[in-house]
């Protein structure tokens, strides 16, 4: 069965939802290790990695989409679509924003940051106390940025399926083609009388 040119390639599927778990786990982890000091140093040997590995996937994914142009957006008013696109540049922007900072933060503390027990990354920034203390504080506000551009994604996806109604996310589902959506009744039918 081939996609249907309404969905995305499906390279471009599988990178969204495997981002969209590692984003989700990357974010309550960032929560926990705020809230919960006693774990902080097991949690950032898990949030780490995992950063490294949101920013690969976000790197692979610019140049999927580089090469996978989406579908067309059917049904969307040109401002709409222009809204749909700058909050999908964002969120690519922040997935690689987010996790370079870190490693700049964690480079200028003079921390390691460690993949695996046996490698590390190299150090990207020098290491200095107010350098780290800045990087600290951007690399928080870009978390609460991402978490706000991920939830309004979630919430413009949940519009579109429950009150729309327009199928949207079947362009992005793993699964079996989506039907077409049916146009809609007309209720203002005349009766005829044989």
């Amino acid at each position: 069965m081939s996609d249907s040119p309404t969905r995305y390639a499906f390279t471009s599927r599988l990178l969204h939802w495997a981002m969209a778990i590692l984003v989700i786990a990357q974010l309550f982890l960032g929560v926990a290790m705020v809230a919960s000091l006693d774990a902080y140093h097991l949690l950032r040997t898990v949030h780490q990695p995992l950063g490294f590995a949101i920013l690969v996937l976000a790197v692979v994914r610019i140049g999927n989409r580089v090469l996978h142009r989406p579908p067309p957006s059917a049904g969307m008013r040109p401002a709409e679509r222009m809204v749909a696109t700058g909050s999908e540049y964002l969120l690519y922007g922040l997935l690689v924003l987010q996790p370079v900072t870190g490693w700049a933060m964690l480079s200028a503390g003079g921390f390691p940051i460690a993949l695996t027990a046996q490698l590390s990354l190299p150090a990207i920034a020098p290491r200095d106390p107010d350098l780290y203390s800045v990087l600290r504080q951007f690399h928080t506000v870009l978390g609460y940025l991402l978490f706000a551009a991920f939830t309004a994604h979630l919430c413009a996806i949940l519009f579109h399926t429950f009150v729309l109604r327009d199928r949207i996310l079947g362009r992005m589902t793993m699964g079996r083609r989506p039907r077409p959506a049916q146009p809609p009744q007309r209720q203002d039918q005349e009766f005829r009388v044989s």
